[in-house]
């Protein structure tokens, strides 16, 4: 749903760059409640697997394809405020670097795939939790439906976007409808795919997944056909004092996993265009769309400048992306988690003591 220049008059753009730098703004302090030593390089890690697994389009309907949005993961794996950083970090990179989403139009691609996609899967995610079991299952099960329907809201933000600045003139009904109609279908395989994240984070740290973190039902054992509560584990050792080298392992295999997507499994994604392009084509939504600023790009497209070989063209392009999408988030979230440690030791040496 990357929206190009050109299909959003510069007024409109424009307000929707405030409204993503207020957001970015926002969560710049906000993530700094949520992330710690650990988390850090793992919020830098999501965002690159958003930008792997965005390269995998899978088909929807004739002639119409989707990809994963990333909104929804990102907020339950990291939390809302670092989710919607992770999700600007990958829309700026390929913006930038790829030519994928217009320049003018990346403060309505953040607004629209960052802030509305956090906020609705969110709120459904954690509306969700206070209803059903605490469980790991019940994470899960909120996770998809969060998931499923933050992309159909995504694309009813864009479709109100269009109504205040769309440069075409279509019925703003018939752009919902296909938009709407369209990103539902999207929205399934969104929710598989956070789905699946999320439990399998679940199933081997469960402690990394921010959204599962106030879950406290204890693990149950079958003893003698009956369901007991399974002793306590004693910590080896509070939580502040657990080194980096407890996550090097998800770490090392998140990022292998995204490199392998984008390097390699990106290959056989669908070449069909995705549902914003679809809907674009048929309603004449692009008749007014602008060249990318990037056009010239040595990525632009995904793929190597003047490597000639399609599958080695696209795999290097994947490969730099994931790298560099990693290096830039990281470097983002260790300066907010610094910025916290900074803002702590000020106050306490600030306070004065009580007597």
């Amino acid at each position: 749903m990357h929206v190009p220049d050109g299909f959003i008059n510069a007024p409109v753009s424009v307000a929707a760059g405030v409204v993503a730098a207020a957001a970015v703004a926002v969560s710049l302090r906000g993530a700094r409640r949520e992330l710690d030593e650990r988390t850090a390089p793992l919020a830098g890690l999501v965002a690159a697997f958003i930008f792997a697994v965005q390269m995998l389009n899978f088909p929807v309907a004739a002639g119409t394809s989707g990809h994963l949005l990333g909104g929804a993961l990102a907020a339950i794996l990291v939390g809302p405020y670092t989710g919607v950083l992770c999700v600007s970090v990958v829309l700026l990179m390929q913006g930038i670097l790829f030519a994928d989403g217009g320049l003018t139009a990346l403060g309505v691609n953040i607004t629209v795939m960052g802030g509305v996609t956090v906020v609705v899967a969110y709120a459904v995610f954690r509306g969700l939790l206070k209803v059903l079991p605490a469980t790991r299952r019940s994470v899960t099960v909120a996770a998809f439906s969060g998931a499923l329907l933050s992309v159909p809201a995504a694309a009813a933000a864009f479709t109100v976007l269009y109504a205040l600045g769309g440069t075409t003139d279509v019925p703003i009904a018939k752009v919902f409808t296909a938009m709407v109609g369209v990103h539902v279908l999207i929205g399934i395989g969104e929710a598989l795919i956070t789905a699946a994240t999320v439990g399998a984070v679940l199933a081997v740290r469960p402690d990394l997944v921010h959204a599962a973190s106030g879950l406290s039902t204890p693990l149950k054992l079958r003893v003698d056909g009956e369901l007991v509560d399974a002793p306590a584990p004693v910590p080896a050792a509070p939580v502040a004092a657990r080194s980096a080298r407890s996550t090097r392992g998800v770490w090392l295999t998140g990022l292998a996993t995204a490199l392998v997507l984008a390097g390699v499994v990106s290959f056989y994604a669908s070449a069909n265009p995705d549902g914003l392009e679809k809907v674009a084509a048929d309603k004449g939504i692009d008749a007014k769309v602008e060249d990318h600023a990037a056009a010239d790009s040595p990525l632009a497209d995904y793929g190597v400048k003047d490597v000639e070989d399609a599958r080695l063209s696209g795999g290097l392009a994947g490969v730099i992306g994931v790298g560099v999408t990693v290096l830039v988030g990281t470097g983002i979230f260790w300066s907010v988690r610094r910025r916290r440690a900074e803002d702590l030791t000020a106050t306490s040496t600030a306070a004065p003591s009580a007597h």
